[in-house]
Order: structure tokens, then C-alpha cells, then sequence
């Protein structure tokens, strides 16, 4: 009994809410702009703080295998690391391609 009053007071109070914003948010007539989304912003975040730390987390590892004595497993993973910076350059360089090719056609 006393979970049915509370869950028709909840309701309540959600539909008036629902209803005061619906109120509030009602269009004026004027359409939204889209804003869009900051791809630039975030590449030059990934590059100037989340590579550095992945990098010398990296070295750090490493490091401390070559200082166990797994040198040729430093040499391979090092290897593996060197070809996937090539990839994230290669993925990097696709975008001022891109865009090259977008304003080579749009203009």
C-alpha cells in the first residue's frame, strides 16, 4: 500500500517535471546551429599528451626486460612498436590527404 502511494507521487512529480521542461525547452522559431565536433582539438590532445605517456610506458617496459637479459624480445617489441607508429602516422597523414582531396573537389 505504501509502495503504490509512493510510486503514484514519483510519477507525479516526473510528469510535472517532463512538462516544465518540455515547456522550457519549447523552439522559438530560430533552428538550432550544429556545432559540430572538434576533430582537430582532439587529434593534437592525442598527440601532445596520451602518445608522450604511452611512449615512455613503453621504454619503461622495455628497459626492464633488457635489464633481465630478454634482449631479443626488447628487439621484437620494439620492431612491433616502430611498425605500429608507422601505422598511426600513416593514419595521421590520411587526414591532411583527405582533406586535400575534399578541398581539391569541393572548391
Amino acid at each position: 500500500m505504501i509502495e503504490t502511494t509512493l510510486v503514484e507521487a514519483v510519477h507525479a512529480s516526473v510528469v510535472s517535471a517532463v512538462d516544465t521542461l518540455s515547456l522550457l525547452a519549447a523552439p522559438t522559431g530560430e533552428p538550432d546551429t550544429p556545432t559540430g565536433f572538434n576533430t582537430e582539438g582532439v587529434v593534437s590532445f592525442l598527440a601532445s599528451k596520451v602518445a608522450p605517456i604511452l611512449l615512455a610506458v613503453l621504454g619503461v617496459i622495455f628497459i626492464g626486460r633488457a635489464s633481465k637479459g630478454e634482449i631479443s624480445k626488447v628487439l621484437t617489441s620494439s620492431a612491433i612498436a616502430i611498425v605500429g607508429l608507422a601505422f598511426i602516422a600513416g593514419a595521421a597523414t590520411l587526414f591532411f590527404v583527405g582533406d586535400y582531396l575534399i578541398n581539391l573537389m569541393f572548391e
